[in-house]
């Protein structure tokens, strides 16, 4: 299945008092790098929206926090596809600073359609698939013009 790695520097506003990253920013840091999953697969999550009224909306998350991360880290989201099914997809994200895992956790994303009568799952498009379940291993510097999804 698909993989994608980013780099953050971890900003003064991310850490407590004692300069450790609070854990909300973890699933910032998650939903960050879903968001950026989808634009390095040519898949922008704004165009989607806006051309197919279509998010990739959140129902579940989950963290497991295992070394602190500290002001000015420079920390490495990876994201891989973990499960597809006919209306979610499942990512598996590892953030780590090094070769350190310092977090480790999922989303789980349901392919909606947004209308006037409010919103659905829907099947997610046979294009949309084939990219996710491509063995491909892309990071935040490639450039690729959008798929036509």
């Amino acid at each position: 299945m698909r993989k994608n790695s980013i780099n953050l520097r971890v900003n003064w506003g991310d850490t407590d008092k004692a300069g450790i990253v609070y854990y909300p920013n973890f699933f910032k840091w998650f939903d960050i790098a879903g968001h950026q999953f989808f634009r390095d697969c040519n898949i922008s999550p704004a165009y989607l929206e806006k051309e197919h009224n279509t998010i990739v909306a959140l129902l579940d998350a989950q963290c497991t926090f295992e070394n602190p991360i500290l002001y000015d880290d420079i920390i490495t989201i990876h994201t891989e596809v973990e499960k597809l099914t006919s209306k979610t997809i499942k990512f598996r994200h590892i953030i780590a600073r090094g070769e350190t895992v310092m977090g480790r956790g999922y989303e789980i994303r349901g392919w909606v359609k947004q209308s006037e009568h409010g919103i659905k799952t829907e099947h997610i498009p046979d294009n949309i698939r084939q990219v996710l379940e491509e063995d491909k291993h892309t990071t935040d510097s490639d450039q690729r013009p959008m798929l036509n999804a």
